[in-house]
């Protein structure tokens, strides 16, 4: 997820003045201007994340984390990127409501969603020990790692899109 800054809006200052650049009229900051290294560390981070998962697995835990976060902007992406991926409709409109549709999804990809909802959510009851050990059982040590780790990149993701206040539809990684 690179952003970018749309300089054609009068609201678009520059960073090394005022800190106020970023999504057109919303005195936002570019993170990725911002925070350079920072962007590119998290952009790493990601992209070691992903290592070894199959790629329809990464979206579907983007999408539900996304869901979660009511992040449109990373839904909007992630719902692209899985049909690009060739990921069907029908799946893609379970994703918010798998538990009732758990038909469309594997045992290790219920695992991995159940996962991705507690670590979204830990605030509110910490990772159960049962959801854990349910995504073990699917995961060895290093593939568990990994989606772990994906979705700790998507929930940074969500809250970088949210605070930087990105529109949904406008995918700046181009």
């Amino acid at each position: 997820m690179v952003m970018t800054t749309n300089t054609s809006t009068a609201a678009t200052t520059d960073t090394t003045t005022t800190g106020t650049t970023g999504a057109a009229g919303t005195g936002r900051i570019d993170f990725a201007k911002a925070a350079p290294k920072v962007f590119r560390a998290l952009i790493g981070f990601d992209a070691a994340a992903r290592e070894g998962l199959d790629p329809a697995l990464v979206e579907l835990i983007q999408i539900r984390a996304s869901h979660l976060n009511h992040c449109a902007y990373c839904l909007h992406m992630h719902t692209n990127d899985a049909r690009k991926a060739g990921e069907s409709e029908d799946r893609l409109h379970m994703v918010a409501v798998w538990r009732e549709a758990r038909h469309f999804f594997t045992p290790k990809e219920q695992a991995a969603l159940a996962l991705t909802e507690a670590v979204t959510r830990v605030a509110d009851a910490g990772v159960p020990d049962d959801v854990y050990a349910e995504a073990a059982a699917h995961f060895d040590d290093a593939e568990l790692g990994h989606v772990l780790a994906l979705i700790l990149t998507i929930n940074t993701w969500n809250r970088v899109a949210l605070s930087t206040a990105k529109v949904a539809g406008t995918d700046e990684r181009r």
